[in-house]
């Protein structure tokens, strides 16, 4: 096999509807060479209204650790929400047309009293502090709002990847429906856990952490092909593993995962999160000594909120999934 130079359709393992196309040749392509992106490394800005002594140019916040005193991470809400508990009745559609309130929650998490703070410049014990926050909220979230079925929180770092403001922030939105793309995860995953008995996810990082595996003719035996799989792994800790995934949807796309098997990301422990910082935090900083300055986009995908989840407990795996946004999508 000629491992410099592919052309190939990749399957999504987990959502098989779902496809993409590999070609290094692209690489090849002429192309204008650009600035990198630039970002303010300043530690306070006197008209940002995320920084540490701004707080007037705020809402008040939801919820902020410590409760007194100076905070660490602070949720406010989101002043220009998608989704919002005020009452606005959708418009009246016609047809096959289907509307439902734009009834839920909309947060901005401010990661870090810092202002120009990166990921990977935070210590391990701030992103402890972080995740459980994230935690934390979407416990409170699914315990006081019955209509909620699913708390999405992502982050959004820099402009090209939707980043309206510098300051490091995330955002949370809950919302009384399923994410389609979970949702196509979550049903995939309990296909294929009906059909082998065994969560995809964990198959697939069982895999990942193999040195080699061999494909052989089913009739004569012989091996067709050598695959060498460990070279997917870009971290390893004791709990969790951040993997390239085969069909990767954007350059240096990284999912992290639990390596034992966990659907829920509110039963994630505090020990395990002092694991998970250590992973995150590396895999970033791989990334920027790969590439330098990166915009990128986070998000946690977990097990929805509804009746039945208890159904996906075994087929679902919680996850990560850090997309970088280092080129623009063309047409196809």
């Amino acid at each position: 096999m000629d491992h410099e130079n592919i052309r190939e359709i990749r399957i999504d393992p987990i959502v098989p509807t779902q496809s993409v196309l590999i070609s290094t040749a692209r690489g090849n392509r002429p192309h204008k060479e650009e600035l990198p992106p630039t970002r303010d490394v300043r530690d306070y800005v006197a008209s940002c209204p995320f920084c540490r002594g701004n707080e007037h140019l705020r809402p008040p916040a939801a919820f902020q650790i410590p409760v007194t005193g100076k905070w660490e991470i602070r949720a406010v809400e989101n002043p220009y929400p998608i989704l919002s508990d005020v009452p606005l009745p959708p418009e009246v559609t016609q047809g096959i047309q289907q509307a439902v309130e734009g009834y839920g929650h909309h947060e901005v998490i401010i990661d870090h009293p810092n202002h120009g703070i990166a990921l990977d410049q935070m210590s391990e014990q701030h992103l402890v502090l972080l995740f459980a926050f994230y935690r934390e909220r979407m416990r409170f979230l699914y315990n006081t709002d019955h209509r909620i079925r699913y708390v999405l929180i992502f982050k959004n770092f820099g402009k090209v990847a939707g980043g309206s403001m510098p300051h490091t922030h995330s955002q949370l939105i809950a919302m009384p429906i399923v994410p389609h793309n979970v949702h196509d995860e979550v049903e995939y995953s309990q296909d294929f856990y009906k059909k082998n008995g065994s969560c995809i996810f964990c198959t697939l990082i069982d895999e990942a952490m193999s040195l080699k595996t061999t494909a052989y003719d089913r009739s004569s035996g012989e091996t067709r092909q050598n695959y060498v799989t460990g070279k997917y792994v870009v971290e390893r800790g004791r709990n969790f593993v951040a993997i390239k995934p085969f069909a990767s949807r954007y350059e240096w796309e990284v999912h992290i995962l639990p390596i034992e098997h966990q659907s829920n990301f509110l039963q994630v422990t505090s020990e395990e999160l002092d694991d998970l910082a250590w992973v995150l935090r590396r895999t970033m900083t791989r990334l920027k000594a790969v590439v330098g300055e990166v915009q990128y986009n986070y998000f946690i995908h977990t097990v929805p909120h509804m009746e039945n989840s208890s159904d996906f407990a075994h087929s679902f795996h919680w996850h990560i999934e850090s997309c970088p946004r280092t080129s623009v999508p063309s047409g196809f």
